[in-house]
């Protein structure tokens, strides 16, 4: 039976999707996420979101200071990178713009479409450059707020892996702080990515290195099936 480390940690009908294929799975947490916090601006015409933990670290933000009563109208719009992010933002009642799968892909969209606008860009303290360094780039107005903390969650593992399942570069940096490529199995292991800047940091520490069809765990999950089955591990 092959053997999956998942580097975050699944809901249970995604671990079914592993296990109903004859797959077992090991997961941990890869990463740690703590919530920070900041001063909500009284006024924001125009987010940006790059991930479900910035748009959740925002609203409980927000309820602390409105203690009675969610304010949802508090964005008049919202940019973000995900489906997920963008289905949760709309689950608190926020009008999305634009979504896009890279963050690369959505600072190209402000930069053609909003060169006017003004934005403000919740993230956490290990974010991607893509957004920040191309709205700067073109003089496009923003203010960026941490709001979330990301620290790496380092684990020796001496079970071998024929899959690992990698959800963001911290997740890898973090997996490959006490273990090494050759750990990763006698027959070759499999680097599974959520995304291309995950496989790109993926690519330095192990050669096989494949990227999902979306950004989704699910479509991770399922990247990581077929290529098992593939190449019949």
């Amino acid at each position: 039976m092959s053997t999956v480390l998942s580097t975050k940690k699944l809901k249970e009908n995604q671990r079914s999707l592993l296990l109903n294929a004859t797959v077992s799975l090991v997961e941990y947490n890869a990463i740690k996420i703590d919530f920070v916090p900041f001063e909500v601006p009284v006024t924001i015409e125009n987010a940006i979101f790059t991930s479900q933990n910035g748009v959740n670290s925002f609203f409980e933000n927000v309820r602390t200071y409105n203690a009675t009563s969610l304010v949802v109208n508090i964005i008049e719009n919202c940019f973000c990178v995900g489906e997920k992010t963008k289905s949760l933002l709309e689950e608190y009642g926020q009008k999305v713009i634009k979504m896009t799968d890279y963050a690369t892909e959505l600072a190209d969209y402000l930069v053609k479409n909003h060169k006017n606008d003004s934005f403000h860009f919740f993230c956490g303290n290990i974010r991607s450059d893509e957004i920040p360094s191309k709205l700067k780039e073109n003089n496009i107005d923003f203010e960026e707020i941490e709001v979330y903390k990301t620290t790496l969650n380092p684990k020796k593992f001496e079970k071998e892996f024929d899959a690992i399942l990698f959800f963001s570069p911290s997740g890898v940096r973090s997996y490959f702080t006490n273990n090494s490529p050759p750990e990763c199995g006698a027959g070759g292991c499999f680097a599974i990515c959520i995304g291309t800047t995950t496989a790109s940091e993926a690519k330095k520490y192990i050669e096989n290195a494949v990227i999902s069809n979306a950004t989704t765990v699910e479509s991770v999950i399922a990247k990581a099936v077929k290529i098992l089955k593939i190449h019949k591990i």
